[in-house]
């Protein structure tokens, strides 16, 4: 099945816009984006002596509990959150930037082989594969769990290497999926983290949920981007062609 195709000009404008075809569709329209180096260069991430914070000032030292929460191995608590895990963000960077992705999977995916080391497959997305780019030429990575209904967060940092061990993918492979890739993770820290934020969110709380009728579609906003070329336009049965192949996709296309 053939991926929508926007040709993308550089890095920092893909991750902008990436999550807008997410998933493969078929392909529309191709166009160029222009390039935002000119604007990345005009000086919005330089820092200064005379922008340093005194943050010892400002905020109190971590308590020793808080200090001693940190281990470079996990214990059986850390392995009964990650067997009922299900959503993580995955940190990685390269000398050109950095990315967070999204990641998935029923309770368990990502797999405990032992007390230091993790592994997860990497399945279908928009074909960037950012992540696993990253960590061919910088190993770092950091992992953010989200526990759908609780209060905390899991955090995990260490290095990650790519691997396509035809047995190891057997062993990740979801029915008849088998995955092309998978990332193996060495832990160097890993932590629980307070829900303050969840709850500053109301994140689970019915009340929250975000009505998709007040907001501009995957449809819409590729609409948008193709009149950044110009003559590249979306008509109003392709924008809802979109939404509906879009919506069809990150259903049932998961593997």
């Amino acid at each position: 099945m053939a991926a929508l195709s926007y040709l993308m000009a550089d890095k920092f404008y893909s991750r902008h816009i990436a999550w807008a075809y997410a998933c493969n569709f078929p392909q529309t329209q191709e166009f160029h984006v222009p390039s935002s180096k000119d604007s990345a260069d005009q000086g919005l991430h330089k820092s200064s002596q005379s922008d340093a914070v005194d943050l010892n000032r400002l905020y109190a030292s971590p308590t020793e509990r808080i200090q001693k929460a940190v281990l470079d191995h996990l214990m059986d608590f850390h392995k009964e959150y990650l067997a009922k895990a299900t959503f993580f963000c995955l940190a990685t960077g390269d000398g050109n930037g950095l990315d967070a992705s999204p990641r998935g999977g029923p309770p368990g995916f990502v797999r405990v082989l032992d007390a230091r080391t993790l592994v997860f497959a990497d399945w279908p997305g928009n074909n960037r594969i950012a992540s696993l780019r990253n960590l061919q030429n910088d190993d770092r990575l950091a992992m953010l769990f989200l526990f759908p209904g609780l209060e905390t967060f899991l955090r995990i940092n260490g290095r990650g290497r790519v691997s396509s061990d035809g047995d190891l993918m057997q062993e990740l492979r979801e029915g008849v999926k088998v995955p092309k890739t998978a990332i193996v993770i060495r832990i160097d820290e890993v932590l629980f983290h307070c829900g303050r934020a969840i709850n500053r969110a109301r994140l689970w709380r019915d009340e929250s949920h975000l009505d998709p009728n007040h907001l501009p579609t995957v449809g819409d906003v590729m609409a948008g981007l193709a009149q950044l070329q110009g003559d590249a336009q979306f008509t109003s049965e392709q924008i809802v062609h979109a939404n509906e192949r879009y919506s069809s996709a990150v259903r049932t296309e998961l593997y």
